[in-house]
C-alpha cells in the first residue's frame, strides 16, 4: 500500500494540514477499544490511539480497519512516563526505548490510514526531569529520518505556558503540539498568548469537565454532571475554543469514543457500558456533519433523592428506605425504560492517576423497569460511600444518565 502524504504548511493567516494535497481538518476522537465504524457513521474523519498495541488489536489491524471506514489515525507511541518510574537520565534505557519505537515506526509508516505520530501521552504530568523532552525530540528526529510523509506531535496534560515554552525549546523537531484540557479549555487562548506559542496544534483530549475540576461532597467525592449538561459542554467547548481558532488549531480528538471506568463508569465516554450512545455522541455528530440526529435521546432534567439533588451532600442511614426520582424531557411517543443501580465508590487506594486502569466498583443493588419506574425506592446498604445511577433508555440504542454520590451512616439507637 502507498502511504498518504500528510503535510503541515503555514498559509498567510493560518496553518493547514493536508492529506495527499487536500485540506484536512481533524474531526476526531480518542478511540482505543470503541467502535471505529460508529465514529465514521457519526461523521468523524480521524482518531488517535495511546499506543500501537491496545491489547485487542495490533497497530496494523487498527490502521486497516480505519482505512476500511475512511478514517485517518494519529498513532500513539507509548513512551514511558517518569511518574511510573522511568529514569530519563538512564542513557541505556532511553536508547532501548528509542530502538523499540523505531521498530513500530518502520512497521506502520507506509500505511495509507496513518495521519501523524503522537509521541507519548502527558509526559509532563508530575514530571521533574526535563531530559524527557530531549528523548521526545530524538524520537521525532528518528521518525522524520525514516518517514518523510507524516508529522510528529506530543500530547501534553493541559497547556501551561511554562510547559509549552519548555517543550518548544527542547523539542524543536516536533511539527506541532497537542493539548489535553477539559473544564480548563476556556483558558486555552490565554495560555497560548502567555506562552508566545505561534505554531500549529491539536486539542488531543477534551470533553466533560474532569473529576479533579468538579465540586465535591462533604466527604470529598466529585459530582458528575448528567448526560445533558455534558452534551451542552461538548457543544459549547467545541464551538468556542476549538472551531473558533482557525489560525493555529488543526482540529481535535474528543474524549472518549467508547466507555471507560474513571471515578465512575460513565464520566468520560460518549457511550455507556452496554454500548448505548449518549446525547454527547449525537452532539458530536451534529458538530461534524451539520445534521441533527434523527432520533434524539432523552434529555436528563434532574435526579433527586428524597428531594435533594446535586450539589447537596446526601446522607443516608443504613437499613432505611429512600425514594429517588429522575425527570427527563423526551419528544418521542415511545415508552422509555429505566435502569437503577447503586454502586460502591471506587476505593481511594485504587483510584487511577492520569487515566491509568481503574477497577469498576461493585453493584450492591439494582432495578429495571418501564416508564412507571421514573421513581424508585431503594434500601440504604451497610455504612460507606456509594453512588446511585440511573439510565433512561430508548428503543434505538440511546440513553440519558445521571448519578448522585451518597454517604450511608450507621443507625443510632
Amino acid at each position: 500500500m502507498k502511504p498518504s502524504k500528510v503535510e503541515l504548511k503555514k498559509q498567510s493567516q493560518h496553518y493547514q494540514l493536508s492529506v495527499d494535497g487536500k485540506p484536512f481538518y481533524i474531526k476526531g476522537a480518542g478511540l482505543e477499544l470503541g467502535s471505529i465504524k460508529s465514529l465514521a457513521d457519526y461523521g468523524g474523519n480521524a482518531f488517535r490511539t495511546w499506543r500501537v498495541e491496545n491489547g485487542e488489536k495490533s497497530g496494523l489491524k487498527i490502521l486497516d480497519e480505519a482505512h476500511k471506514h475512511g478514517l485517518m489515525v494519529c498513532m500513539g507511541l507509548d513512551v514511558a512516563r517518569e511518574r511510573h518510574g522511568f529514569d530519563y537520565s538512564d542513557k541505556k534505557a532511553v536508547a532501548e526505548q528509542l530502538a523499540a519505537m523505531e521498530r513500530d515506526v518502520l512497521a506502520l509508516k507506509d500505511h495509507p490510514a496513518l495521519l501523524m505520530w503522537g509521541i507519548g501521552n502527558e509526559l509532563n504530568l508530575r514530571h521533574i526531569n526535563p531530559k524527557v523532552w530531549n528523548a521526545v525530540n530524538d524520537m521525532s528526529k528518528m521518525i522524520h529520518r525514516l518517514d518523510p510523509n507524516h508529522p510528529t506531535t506530543t500530547m501534553l496534560a493541559g497547556a501551561e505556558p511554562d510547559v509549552i515554552k519548555l517543550v518548544v525549546s527542547r523539542c524543536p523537531d516536533l511539527d506541532l503540539l497537542s493539548f489535553q484540557l477539559y473544564g480548563e479549555i476556556d483558558q486555552l487562548p490565554d495560555f497560548l498568548s502567555q506562552s508566545g506559542f505561534t505554531g500549529a496544534y491539536t486539542v488531543s483530549e477534551w470533553g466533560a469537565t474532569g473529576h479533579w475540576e468538579s465540586p465535591c461532597t462533604d466527604w470529598d467525592r466529585p459530582f458528575e454532571a448528567n448526560s445533558s449538561v455534558k452534551a451542552d459542554c461538548y457543544q459549547q467547548r467545541y464551538i468556542d475554543f476549538i472551531a473558533a481558532d482557525r489560525q493555529q488549531c488543526l482540529g481535535s480528538f474528543v474524549f472518549l469514543w467508547g466507555q471507560k471506568q474513571e471515578r465512575t463508569p460513565s464520566w468520560y465516554g460518549v457511550f455507556l457500558e452496554q454500548g448505548q450512545y449518549t446525547e454527547s455522541a449525537q452532539v458530536m455528530g451534529t458538530l461534524w456533519t451539520d445534521r441533527a440526529p434523527e432520533k434524539p435521546v432523552a434529555k436528563l432534567v434532574s435526579l433527586e433523592i428524597d428531594g435533594l439533588e446535586a450539589p447537596a451532600s446526601i446522607f443516608l442511614t443504613e437499613q432505611k428506605h429512600y425514594s429517588a426520582r429522575v425527570a427527563v424531557d423526551y419528544q418521542q411517543t415511545e415508552t422509555l425504560s429505566y435502569h437503577w443501580e447503586l454502586l460502591k465508590e471506587v476505593d481511594k487506594k485504587l483510584e487511577s492517576d492520569g487515566g491509568d486502569f481503574e477497577p469498576r466498583p461493585e453493584t450492591v443493588w439494582q432495578q429495571s423497569g418501564n416508564s412507571s419506574l421514573d421513581t424508585v425506592e431503594f434500601p440504604a446498604p451497610a455504612p460507606g460511600e456509594y453512588r446511585l445511577f440511573v439510565l433512561v433508555l430508548d428503543s434505538h440504542g440511546g440513553a440519558a444518565t445521571a448519578n448522585l454520590p451518597v454517604l450511608v451512616e450507621t443507625a443510632t439507637t
